[in-house]
């Protein structure tokens, strides 16, 4: 059976994500850094008779990305899409932004993906030289090519995923390892919750849109690859 690693899945576009995936006849390693919040989102999953195995941890420490890795491996033995989604922002002008958050964007954002490559790769080259269609999404945003005001830092990180992104599928292209950035604007989740004064969540973008571009790219072949996918409101509205 293939299967997958989902980060930050515990809500929101990961979930989202988790459950496209398991509908897609995957098993499921999912994480995030609440054990809370994690373990009623894997049960959700397993109703669905979804195989879970679910590990809290913080993907931006170099042990934990390594031991998800290590626990999947253990439980599956195999590797066949990795799904670097784990993202946070902390919005104001970049002198009103404390160094802690501005370091805390960079990692979440930023250093969790590039670690979560690190350690998954052993086992993605592996599926990519057996199929030649291996995986790894990774969740930006519209805001690295569309940045909003006061939101330079999740901005910036968001670019740089999408730079890495790219820069990956040169890498990685002839081991049969391709790379798609995911790049939505306004999603209903709980993160732009305090955006909801300004846009209404029935007017948002949905979790389930962006999950289901994932659905999309598993029936690729392996002569295709998909840098990365913009997702916008009507009338061009990030």
């Amino acid at each position: 059976m293939k299967s997958a690693i989902i980060t930050g899945a515990s809500s929101g576009i990961g979930f989202a994500i988790a459950r496209e995936l398991g509908r897609n006849g995957y098993a499921l390693t999912v994480t995030s850094r609440r054990q809370d919040r994690l373990s009623l989102a894997a049960d959700r999953l397993r109703a669905e008779n979804f195989i879970v195995e679910d590990i809290a941890l913080n993907m931006a420490d170099e042990e934990a990305a390594v031991k998800v890795v290590a626990r999947h491996e253990e439980r599956f033995g195999r590797l066949d899409v990795l799904v670097n989604n784990a993202g946070m922002g902390v919005p104001g002008e970049l002198d009103a932004v404390s160094v802690k958050h501005i370091d805390l964007q960079l990692a979440v954002n930023l250093r969790a993906v590039i670690l979560g490559y690190r350690a998954a790769l052993p086992l993605l080259r592996v599926a990519g030289a057996k199929h030649g269609n291996a995986l790894v999404v990774n969740t930006a945003s519209v805001t690295a090519i569309r940045p909003e005001p006061l939101m330079a830092m999740y901005a910036t990180t968001k670019a740089a995923i999408v730079g890495l992104t790219r820069a990956m599928n040169l890498d990685l292209g002839d081991a049969g390892i391709k790379s798609t950035a995911l790049c939505p604007g306004r999603v209903a989740t709980e993160m732009t919750s305090d955006q909801h004064g300004h846009t209404a969540p029935e007017q948002m973008i949905s979790a389930e849109d962006v999950a289901s571009a994932v659905g999309w790219l598993l029936t690729l072949s392996s002569q295709c690859v998909v840098p990365e996918i913009p997702f916008l409101r009507p009338g061009n509205k990030g």
